[in-house]
């Protein structure tokens, strides 16, 4: 795996659960745009194609919370940056910037995230 992403290839995160942190969700049960803050950069795991049950499993091995997904084209439809950024533990590590200067995602940015991201376990 190398920096380059294509527009289909999925990424993943875990949120914690309302119950847990009831910030990151909506009253309707949808996800807040709060769920894509991080003034560090927002860390996904890349899917590279894996069917969404193996990452998912893998997920949950590292993180508590439910599973949601959404797609490389989605950052890129307003104008935030996927890196690539593999760690010691985590192969599939990446993070998602506002742009190529700014690590945080800015709140429209956030806000379109939120809407298109989905849930792909509880």
């Amino acid at each position: 795996m190398d920096n380059t992403f294509r527009i289909d290839e999925k990424l993943y995160r875990a949120i914690y659960p309302p119950e847990v942190v009831d910030m990151f969700w909506r009253k309707d049960g949808t996800i807040s745009s709060a769920a894509f803050a991080d003034p560090k950069g927002l860390s996904v795991d890349r899917g590279d194609y894996r069917e969404d049950e193996v990452v998912v499993e893998d997920l949950k091995r590292r993180f508590v919370g439910r599973i949601i997904s959404l797609y490389v084209k989605n950052c890129y439809d307003i104008g935030a940056v996927v890196r690539y950024l593999p760690s010691k533990n985590n192969m599939y590590h990446s993070e998602i910037h506002g742009s190529e200067t700014v690590v945080l995602l800015s709140k429209p940015q956030r806000l379109y995230l939120a809407r298109k991201a989905r849930v792909i376990q509880e």
